[in-house]
């Protein structure tokens, strides 16, 4: 059986480029005994990997596949938990097949939703979501939140959480189709910060008597714009700041920090990792949440393995809508 990888070259310096990466064509043999032999259909790309790319402390190996989360079915199995047909998550990453131990894998049951929502809305990206409102931020009925990067894949789930939990949602996005998504998904106040000169000024007209909570996927403007917005006790929990994560060196943090001392407020960043015991009850409320209309979802679906690369780069160009994943036919 021939697999396809596609594998890092080469750390990016700034804005990944496409020859970062390079496709590799392998020849799997006859799967070992005792392994499950799994045919990738959908690849997650996720903005936390451009850290890991050159990350000194943890960073991805050279001339190896891509680590990343993936969506697989089994075609062969030497161990009685699989079977042919069944479909598992795993951090196998940008590879077209694959061998694995079972305890590897993770079984899904997919009568509930299509398997590619649980790389995306019922995956880590949703529960990152719900774990910083819900537990992180502990957004309360009546508050009023604004998250950045509102249509994302991240953004656009808190976004429907917190409107089922009863807050006031302001979201920030860049151009009308994504402002005008967020408006009907429920969101309150729509803020395009292409179109914005002053987003301190437009944060202010969204939300005049100020914000409770701050769900932070930018960083720099965003985030110094929410922290003037900031009542009293308010919380910003920070999920991401994909604005600086192409930077050569980190750029100065907000200017007006000071200003949390104040208002007694809080911030707090958070890993989706640490709250992973929140995902069956997470799964179990976004099932019922997407089979009743509350929660609704968008994805950019690429095809190929070839298309990884520049479904990666989109993360930061802002080409992607939703969550963007990666096809494998």
């Amino acid at each position: 059986m021939q697999s396809r990888e596609m594998q890092l070259v080469r750390r990016p310096s700034g804005l990944p480029r496409e020859d970062d990466f390079r496709l590799v064509e392998r020849k799997l043999g006859p799967c070992p005994p005792g392994l499950v032999r799994v045919r990738n259909r959908f690849i997650s790309v996720d903005p936390y990997m451009r850290g890991r790319m050159t990350s000194p402390a943890n960073p991805f190996a050279l001339n190896e596949a891509v680590p990343g989360r993936t969506i697989g079915e089994v075609v062969e199995s030497g161990d009685r938990r699989l079977r042919p047909g069944d479909l598992v998550r795993s951090m196998s990453g940008w590879r077209e097949a694959f061998d694995a131990p079972a305890a590897a894998l993770e079984y899904l049951d997919p009568r509930s939703l299509p398997p590619q929502a649980y790389l995306g809305v019922a995956g880590v990206s949703g529960l990152s979501a719900y774990a910083g409102l819900v537990r992180v931020a502990q957004l309360k009925q009546g508050e009023t939140l604004f998250v950045s990067a509102a249509s994302g894949a991240v953004g656009m789930v808190a976004c429907q959480v917190a409107r089922i939990l009863g807050a006031r949602v302001v979201g920030s996005a860049g151009g009308p189709e994504k402002c005008a998504f967020l408006r009907e998904i429920g969101v309150d106040a729509v803020i395009d910060y292409k179109a914005e000169p002053d987003l301190d000024a437009a944060l202010a007209r969204a939300a005049p008597a100020g914000i409770d909570v701050y769900f932070d996927n930018v960083g720099g403007a965003h985030l110094e714009a929410a922290i003037a917005a900031l009542r009293p006790f308010g919380r910003v929990a920070i999920c991401g700041m994909i604005s600086i994560y192409n930077e050569a060196a980190l750029p100065p943090g907000p200017a007006n920090l000071v200003t949390i001392v104040g208002k007694s407020a809080r911030i707090e960043g958070f890993l989706a990792a640490t709250h992973m015991d929140l995902m069956p009850e997470f799964i179990r409320n976004m099932e019922a949440w997407i089979g009743s209309g509350a929660v609704r979802y968008r994805d950019t679906i690429h095809d190929g393995i070839e298309a990884l690369p520049r479904a990666f780069i989109s993360l930061f160009t802002g080409a992607n809508f939703g969550k963007p994943l990666v096809r494998i036919p």
